[in-house]
């Protein structure tokens, strides 16, 4: 996994002490494992095979960016000039994804930034929703970003 240092921009994609419960406009009433299309890995499926199986290990903007990089089939040799021109401009942040928009996915984000997935439903999910971490601590809660305007 590359793990660059962190610079301008990050702050937008990086959150610490939050839970991104699912959008408002969701359909999902639960959660469900994003598949993957044949030509290869969506964005939403790609994000979650990397995030599911290591909670608590990397922060937002490294799966934002190796996600990108991934799919763009870019050499591991280019990945350190490449974080910093990547970052260099806005990017959306994990409240954009199809994991809380459409999968029913919560993401939760701890003191170091180093985030979790979350099942809609689960009993995790619910304590985060709540405004607590698993260990009583509070924690800020917002929404994914709905799928349609108002």
């Amino acid at each position: 996994m590359f793990r660059a240092g962190y610079g301008a921009g990050m702050e937008s994609v990086d959150y610490t002490d939050t839970f991104i419960t699912v959008a408002p406009d969701t359909a999902a009433t639960g959660w469900v494992v994003p598949a993957p299309r044949p030509q290869g890995p969506t964005v939403a499926s790609a994000t979650y095979e990397l995030a599911a199986p290591n909670p608590y290990r990397f922060r937002s903007s490294e799966v934002v960016f190796t996600v990108w990089a991934n799919r763009r089939g870019l050499p591991a040799g280019e990945r350190d000039a490449a974080w910093g021109s990547f970052f260099s401009e806005p990017r959306a942040c994990l409240r954009s994804s199809d994991l809380g928009k459409r999968f029913g996915w919560g993401i939760h984000a701890d003191e170091h930034g180093r985030i979790a997935l979350h099942g809609l439903g689960t009993p995790e999910y619910e304590r985060l929703a709540s405004g607590q971490t698993p260990d009583g601590r509070p924690v800020k809660v917002v929404a994914a970003m709905r799928s349609r305007r108002r």
